[in-house]
């Protein structure tokens, strides 16, 4: 699509709601604020813009089908429009050893059908937020962040009968992860997925709180290699394993995990143990009553919620 006519048409389509600023560990992030805005429809304009060395905002127009992950690079917002922009077939990969992924914001999106994962954070990307987004099942991962991320929040979205929801830390013998994967997730709605709420690797804090996690297939969190984890607030139900942590997980050593204030409904016990940096060291967060997560985020994440 012709850059004029993209602009034109972006400016005559509705628009989500304005964005307010990311919180967390993603606190200043503003995406493609800087330059201008576009409106794409098919996969060819989505890769071309979000591949460009200059900022953009980028309107995803109803369901795109792409092939393979679409790089993004620095300085983008990539947002929905309405409640029926969807990226099916592929996914995003924010940044490359070369071109990285900074300051990148991914809203109001529905993903569906990814060939590898839906959303890739990595090769030390920073600053990202990814919010009100849905992710339906893929082949792999729906939100992975590795290889030296980190000041990324997590917010509002919804992860429907997902496998390998996410995972935080590249492998257990990445140890260039170390000091980076700094990461908040919070509102977020765990519907019937299975596992990886998130799986997390060396990152520390990684702060997790007031999630929903509803009807869930293996575990909730996992805090491996020596990880530290702060969650807080979250409320559990139908969840048999909530948290592993001092036992470690599948073939990953033992992590930390603090566990404060946290609702339990027809669930097991969350695995804790060890001190971890408080979050609060970073950011400033409100933190909601554990029993009213349900509602809050059954009302509130996911697509056309902004």
């Amino acid at each position: 699509m012709h850059t004029l006519l993209a602009m034109v048409l972006a400016a005559a389509l509705p628009v989500p709601a304005a964005a307010p600023t990311a919180d967390g560990f993603a606190t200043g992030t503003t995406g493609g604020v800087a330059g201008p805005t576009v409106t794409v429809t098919n996969g060819a304009d989505l890769a071309r813009y979000a591949g460009a060395n200059t900022p953009y905002t980028i309107m995803v127009s109803g369901r795109i089908s792409v092939g393979g992950m679409v790089t993004v690079v620095a300085n983008k917002s990539i947002l929905g429009v309405g409640a029926s922009a969807e990226i099916s077939g592929g996914g995003l990969q924010l940044g490359t050893t070369t071109r990285p992924g900074n300051n990148v914001i991914v809203r109001n999106i529905r993903f569906s059908n990814a060939s590898d994962d839906a959303i890739s954070v990595t090769n030390k990307a920073h600053h990202v937020w990814i919010d009100h987004n849905e992710f339906l099942p893929g082949y792999d991962g729906s939100l992975d962040i590795k290889r030296q991320s980190t000041n990324v929040t997590v917010s509002w979205n919804r992860f429907l009968g997902t496998d390998k929801s996410m995972l935080l830390g590249h492998s257990d013998n990445f140890t260039a992860d170390i000091g980076y994967l700094r990461v908040t997730y919070h509102h977020n709605y765990f519907d019937g997925s299975n596992q990886r709420h998130p799986r997390v690797r060396f990152g520390e804090p990684v702060h997790v709180y007031n999630n929903y996690y509803r009807n869930i297939g293996l575990y909730g969190i996992a805090s491996t290699e020596n990880a530290g984890v702060v969650a807080e607030g979250n409320y559990f139900e139908n969840v048999a394993h909530p948290c592993h942590s001092t036992g470690g997980y599948a073939d990953s050593a033992p992590g930390r995990l603090v566990q404060r204030l946290n609702a339990f409904v027809n669930s097991g016990t969350c695995e804790a143990g060890g001190t971890v940096a408080e979050p609060s060291g970073y950011y400033s967060y409100t933190l909601d009553p554990a029993s009213s997560v349900p509602s809050l985020v059954t009302a509130g994440a996911g697509v056309g919620r902004i």
